[in-house]
Parts: structure tokens; sequence; C-alpha cells
């Protein structure tokens, strides 16, 4: 993988302009709406929240729901892929390539437990903590190396039932306060391609 990362970024055939104009954002998440509302979601949350801003749709393709949009002369390409949480990186990994998009340019939204709900944390790198989606993703891009940004679900379960957490429903006052949750998440996914990945940690991490 690392190998089709260097060829893209050496390919004379992909303008240069072009390919520093296009980013990835991938939202982990369950399909169907027995997951919709489920904490292990968010990914997929915020990802409905910048299609809704942009006023664009998902459209069913392989091994994802895909939208685009554009915004101040970038191209943001929103997948959601439907190869279940454990299975994501089978998806990252397809479209990547798919649409010849460098490491600098995915990010990946996913839900976080060691973070209070609605936290923001971006990083450029890290382990995946535990995190089965993240896992896969790692395996199949063979690197550690890209975007991610977590979204804090906090950890208020006891113990062994960290399961039932995670695919468990957002509560009342989490549901209170997740339109601004969301609306800030889609505002810090945008600066991430406008701004910049460190002028967006600095401005949105720990919000």
């Amino acid at each position: 993988m690392l190998a089709f990362f260097g060829k893209i970024l050496n390919n004379k055939k992909i303008e240069k302009t072009d390919s520093m104009k296009k980013f990835l954002i991938v939202g982990l998440g369950n399909i169907g709406p027995k997951y919709e509302e489920t904490r292990h979601n968010i990914g997929f949350k915020v990802l409905d929240q910048l299609a809704e801003e942009e006023n664009v749709s998902f459209e069913t393709v392989k091994l994802a729901d895909r939208a685009e949009f554009k915004f101040k002369g970038r191209i943001f390409v929103l997948i959601k892929p439907s190869t279940f949480m454990n299975l994501s990186g089978k998806a990252v990994n397809y479209w990547v390539q798919k649409e010849k998009i460098s490491p600098d340019n995915l990010m990946i939204v996913t839900d976080d437990l060691n973070l209070s709900f609605g936290t923001i944390r971006i990083k450029t790198k890290g382990s995946d903590g535990g995190h089965n989606g993240l896992k896969d993703i790692q395996a199949q891009l063979n690197t550690s190396k890209y975007n991610r940004f977590r979204f804090g679900i906090s950890d208020q379960f006891s113990k062994g039932n960290q399961i039932d957490y995670v695919l468990g429903e957002w509560d009342e006052e989490e549901r209170k306060q997740m339109p601004e949750r969301l609306k800030i998440s889609a505002k810090a996914i945008k600066s991430f391609g406008t701004a910049g990945i460190n002028n967006t940690m600095n401005e949105f991490n720990g919000k």
C-alpha cells in the first residue's frame, strides 16, 4: 500500500494541483437502521451533517455510500463504508485507490471511548487504540500514518459492558448536545481541506 501511495505522488499523469485539492473523508459505522443512532456510528453521523450542509445526497456504490461536494475550491469525497465496522479497511483501501488520494488528504472519522462526549481530537497518526475499524484500516493500508478525527463518546459503562455501550443509542443529554457538536465537527473537516491539518488541530483539538 505504501508503494501505491508513492506511485500516486510520483505519477506525472496526475496533476499535482488537482490531487492536492481532493480530500477523502471516511466516516466509520455499521450499515442498517438497527445501528443508525448508536454511538459507534458517529462517523456516519458526521458525514451526514456535511452532506446536509452542502445539500448533497449519498449514492450506494461499491463497498460504500458516496457523496461529493466542492467547498472553497476543494473537492470533498465522503465515504460511508458498507462493509461493517470490522472490515472498514477494505472500503478505505478501495476508495483511496479509486479516487487517487494521497495519505495527507485522507481523514478517518471515528468514535473514541477515551474522550468525553463530543470532544474532538484530530491526529496525523497513531495506534488503533483497540478500535476494530481502525485496526482493519491499518492492516489494509499497511501504515498507521493517516489522519484521524476522533469524536468522544465517553466511557460511562460498567466493566464488561463496552460492546453494549458502543452499540447502544445516545442518551437524552447527548441528543440535546449533538446538533452543536456535529456542526463543529463539520467545520473542522472543512478546515482540514482548506486550512491544512496543523491549523485544524490547533483550532479544534479539545473543543
